[in-house]
Formats: structure tokens, C-alpha cells, sequence
């Protein structure tokens, strides 16, 4: 499939794959969307604690890079998995303007790292941050209760709507530990069903820069 590099209205690039006129982030703006969606509707509800996140998505390894820069304000300490089935080229990876756009020259070599360790390996990138990438089908995960937070940032339902269905939910809700949240871009009405059907309590929140709603989706607590 064709890819070609594009820049995004916020100024950050992202990888635009022309078959599907699909893209690993919002053209309206990557990492405005990263930091909307994940940042400040996921991890900023975890302040001064030690948790893990499933990435469903690694791509670009924005999420991911963003979380570290997040983590170190927030006082987190961080386990993060991230699941690919197919990995960014590296001469892609050298491509995204990420670095510079976030203005963190000084962490430069940590994305570089991100990207140079070897799939299924623990490394530490930090003493508090801690990353395992996982070169995986979705449909392959079965984790159960390791995570207080997953990223879902899949390809979208348009394109691949067999990422979105009930069986991949019922996969991440029982990834999740109780008390678990799980958020993504998304906020169709049939993504939305699956996550209940398996458990899931969802809020709709608003969107970011160019789209209206997305989703956060909760575990409920183990009742004492």
C-alpha cells in the first residue's frame, strides 16, 4: 500500500496511506489530537501514581513519546506496552517532525530509542518509564487485568472495521484491571454498542480540533 509522509494543520506529521485515504493521525492536527484524546482524557485522571497502559497502535510512536514528556509533570511512574502487527519503517520514523514540534530536543535520543529497541523486549528508558513494544495481532491479545488505561487508536472503522467489533472490545475490557478506562478518537454508534455489550460504561466527550465527540469507555470496580 502507498504511504506518503504529510503534514498535519497543527504542524506535526503524520503517514497518509493513499488506498485507503487513511491516515495514523488526524490531518486536522497529530499531536493535538494525541494530546486531547489520550493525554488530557486518559492519563492526566492517573496524577501521582504507578500504572500501566496498553497502546492499541503504536504507528509513529507519538502516543507513546507524548505519554513520557506527560508522565515526568504528572509524577508518574509508567509500564507501557505497545501493540503493532505492523511496524513504521524506520526511515519513516526519521521523517516524523515530532521532536521538534513538541520543542524536546533534549529527550531526542528517548524517541530514538523507543524505536531502535528490539520488539518484545522490556527496556527501560528511564527510572520510571518503561516500555515493551509488541509486534501482535489485536485479535491475539489476551491479557487479563494488567492495565489501567488503554490507548485504542486503531485504524478507523471505515477502513477496518473488524478492529472495532465486539470481540476486540471483550478483549481490552478484560485486559483492563477494575476501575479501568480505556479512550480513542472514535464515537460511532456501533463502536459505542460493542463496548456496552461487553461491559463497558461510556461516556461521550468532546472531540479534538476537527471532530465533534469521542469516546472513553470505564470498568467498574471490583464492589466490596
Amino acid at each position: 500500500m502507498e504511504r506518503e509522509i504529510i503534514q498535519t494543520l497543527d504542524g506535526s506529521t503524520t503517514i497518509h496511506l493513499k488506498e485507503w485515504d487513511e491516515c495514523y493521525h488526524s490531518k486536522h492536527g497529530a499531536i493535538q489530537e494525541a494530546q486531547h484524546v489520550f493525554i488530557q482524557n486518559g492519563l492526566s485522571l492517573f496524577p501521582n501514581q504507578t500504572i500501566s497502559i496498553l497502546e492499541i497502535g503504536f504507528g509513529t510512536g507519538l502516543n507513546a513519546f507524548i505519554t513520557y514528556l506527560e508522565s515526568q509533570k504528572l509524577i508518574q511512574t509508567i509500564n507501557y506496552v505497545g501493540v503493532e502487527a505492523y511496524p513504521v519503517h524506520p526511515t519513516e520514523v526519521l521523517a516524523m517532525n515530532y521532536v521538534a514540534e513538541l520543542k524536546a530536543i533534549s529527550d531526542e535520543a528517548i524517541f530514538i530509542k523507543m524505536h531502535e529497541s528490539s520488539w518484545g523486549d522490556k527496556v527501560e528508558l528511564n527510572s520510571v518509564f518503561s516500555l515493551t513494544k509488541r509486534k501482535q495481532f489485536f485479535d491475539k491479545i489476551d491479557d487479563i487485568e494488567e492495565f489501567d488505561l488503554i490507548y485504542f487508536d486503531a485504524f478507523g472503522y471505515r477502513v477496518q472495521p473488524e478492529l472495532w467489533s465486539t470481540s476486540i472490545f471483550k478483549k481490552m475490557y478484560e485486559a483492563l484491571k477494575p476501575g479501568g478506562k480505556l479512550v480513542t478518537y472514535a464515537a460511532r454508534g456501533v463502536v459505542k454498542r460493542s463496548m456496552i455489550e461487553v461491559g463497558f460504561t461510556v461516556e461521550k466527550l468532546a472531540g479534538p480540533p476537527g471532530k465533534r465527540e469521542m469516546f472513553r469507555a470505564s470498568k467498574a470496580s471490583v464492589t466490596k
